[in-house]
């Protein structure tokens, strides 16, 4: 069974019907909250936090819940390195459906640990660079959804541009760096950043007509799978819909 809200009284009601749609309609056929049905084939941590968000909103976690359970890892392996943020995003995963007694929390934790550097900060590499302060606001963010003592986490007071894409909490936490400029490939970036700085949302970043989300040129997916759709989307190299733009528009229309 899926919940299906109609989200009745909201100015953005049709958007966020399509958005939820969108969001629902990208499992595996073995459950797994992906990206994008055609061009993944496995779930990302971070994408599947978002999505999980919105289904804990819509009273949808049931649909997540029997992937949660298969975590057995405390990482993903999607984007060329093990990324740090992971961490958070499988624990928070976990608090919603699984709780502290699930097999992984600890190796997760244990896993953290072994990852800090000498200052006492998670260390590596996130979509391709350093990002100590999403890194750690994750971390936390999970402990503290399994009731777990955060305290030994400090957020770095340094400059990381993807602390802007961290809206939810922690936002006091920031040393603001240079504005990133608006993302045509990666929309979502640009959603979670508008959220962070209470911004308007850019509604010119959805589509007129379904899928209204979409990403382009990512380094990891399967962009030839997209001819049953379109050769265009290939050449392209764009896939829609996309679970972190629809998650990240979903949840600031829905705020709004």
């Amino acid at each position: 069974p899926v919940n299906m809200p109609t989200f009745d009284g909201s100015t953005y009601a049709k958007q966020l019907r399509w958005l939820h749609h969108e969001l629902l309609t990208q499992f595996t056929l073995d459950g797994q909250p992906v990206p994008n049905v055609l061009v993944y084939r496995k779930a990302w941590y971070r994408d599947a936090a978002m999505v999980a968000m919105c289904l804990q909103q819509t009273d949808n976690l049931h649909l997540i819940a029997p992937w949660v359970e298969t975590i057995d890892d405390p990482y993903d392996h999607n984007n060329g390195c093990d990324e740090p943020d992971n961490f958070g995003q499988a624990l928070y995963a976990i608090s919603l459906t699984s709780g502290k007694n699930h097999k992984m929390v600890q190796p997760i934790i244990d896993e953290a640990e072994r990852r800090r550097d000498s200052n006492g900060y998670l260390h590596g590499k996130t979509d391709g660079k350093p990002r100590p302060v999403y890194q750690t606001k994750w971390m936390k963010f999970g402990l503290r959804a399994l009731g777990l003592d955060d305290a030994a986490w400090p957020i770095p007071s340094v400059v990381d541009e993807y602390s802007e894409l961290f809206w939810w909490d922690y936002k006091d936490e920031h040393v603001q760096g240079e504005r990133r400029a608006p993302s045509e490939p990666y929309p979502y970036l640009t959603w979670a950043m508008n959220h962070f700085h209470g911004d308007p949302p850019p509604m010119e970043l959805l589509a007129d007509l379904p899928p209204l989300t979409w990403e382009a040129r990512a380094s990891a997916a399967d962009y030839p799978a997209m001819s049953i759709v379109s050769e265009a989307a290939v050449h392209a190299k764009w896939s829609g819909p996309h679970t972190w733009h629809a998650a990240e528009a979903f949840l600031y229309l829905r705020e709004l």
